[in-house]
């Protein structure tokens, strides 16, 4: 499954997908958004970080999930901060976001800062 997404971003199909922006969470089909089918054990961070809403057009941090620490990710969390650099840089839905945005996607740095400033989540350094 997402093998097929990665697949049609490298193919250009980056077009089609600008129309719908989804959140992370409705692009992985994780069922980790709060009342989510798997969410039972709790939301995932990125779906609860409320200091990230309208980042990026998403809700909470659902278009800026790699500044979140401990998402769940291909099931499997994620751990700190620096630790999910490597990963998030490498990930399909990050490069569909930065597409989909274009001009106004935001970058880490002002992600970064707009997370910690509003002083409603913490950031773990790693």
């Amino acid at each position: 499954m997402a093998d097929r997404r990665d697949r049609s971003f490298r193919m250009g199909h980056a077009t089609r997908m600008t129309n719908e922006r989804l959140n992370c969470w409705e692009y992985q089909r994780c069922g980790r958004e709060p009342g989510g089918t798997r969410s039972s054990g709790g939301a995932c961070p990125a779906a609860a970080a409320a200091s990230l809403d309208g980042a990026n057009h998403g809700r909470n941090a659902g278009r800026a999930c790699w500044i979140v620490t401990d998402t769940l990710c291909g099931g499997r969390a994620r751990g700190t901060y620096t630790v999910k650099q490597c990963d998030c840089h490498k990930c399909a839905f990050m490069k569909r976001v930065e597409v989909e945005e274009s001009l106004d996607f935001i970058p880490y740095g002002d992600l970064l800062t707009m997370y910690l400033d509003r002083g409603l989540d913490k950031i773990e350094a790693g």
